[in-house]
């Protein structure tokens, strides 16, 4: 087995062992407003749920050279954005919606979603999404290394629910995984399907 210690990797390194060791990992598409109301569309894939007591989302956006990316500015700014589920659905238009635009340019232009007003929030979702979250800004933390600011977490309290009728049955709570067909990220340019699922039952405690 390979052993190193951090200062041994470089960057690049660091980071293709990450993304390719922690895997598969979910993605979020995320909408934010600016404050000139331009629609800000982009995936995550350094993103998952924290606790559903209360309903917390977390999403880390990676900095460029310390600088912060439309979406993480637009929350600190408006403290509110939409989650979307990406799935075998959307998964194309929404790697689309990760070019890098303009900040005055809206990746509605390019990756062909439509809008979906909000209930509570004033940033709208898609309609292109079986799931998706109204969110508010419960925490931001600023992640540096050798004090350059590298990336925003940011920890984000559900206030709303959208479930579409094919992927949620009211009737016993849960979502039908196969029809959600979310799909992961894994390294390089790769994604992963919901494969083969088993079950185990936990120890009594």
């Amino acid at each position: 087995m390979f052993s190193y210690k951090p200062e041994e990797l470089t960057a690049k390194d660091k980071y293709k062992i990450m993304i390719g060791s922690v895997i598969p990992r979910p993605i979020a598409l995320v909408s934010s407003l600016s404050k000139d109301e331009v629609i800000n569309l982009a995936p995550f894939s350094y993103f998952n749920m924290v606790t559903y007591r209360p309903p917390i989302l977390s999403v880390a956006v990676q900095r460029v050279a310390g600088q912060m990316k439309d979406t993480a500015r637009n929350i600190l700014e408006t403290k509110q954005a939409v989650i979307h589920v990406v799935s075998q659905h959307n998964v194309e238009q929404a790697n689309l919606a990760s070019a890098p635009l303009d900040p005055d340019t809206s990746e509605l232009s390019i990756a062909n979603f439509t809008l979906a007003p909000s209930k509570v929030i004033n940033v709208p979702g898609v309609n292109e999404a079986k799931v998706r979250f109204e969110t508010e800004l419960y925490h931001h933390v600023v992640i540096e290394e050798e004090d350059i600011p590298t990336a925003d977490l940011l920890l984000l309290k559900v206030v709303h629910y959208h479930l579409d009728s094919e992927v949620y049955n009211p009737n016993t709570g849960y979502i039908d995984a196969d029809k959600l067909a979310a799909v992961s990220r894994l390294a390089g340019n790769d994604y992963a399907e919901i494969g083969k699922t088993f079950e185990l039952i936990r120890p009594n405690q």
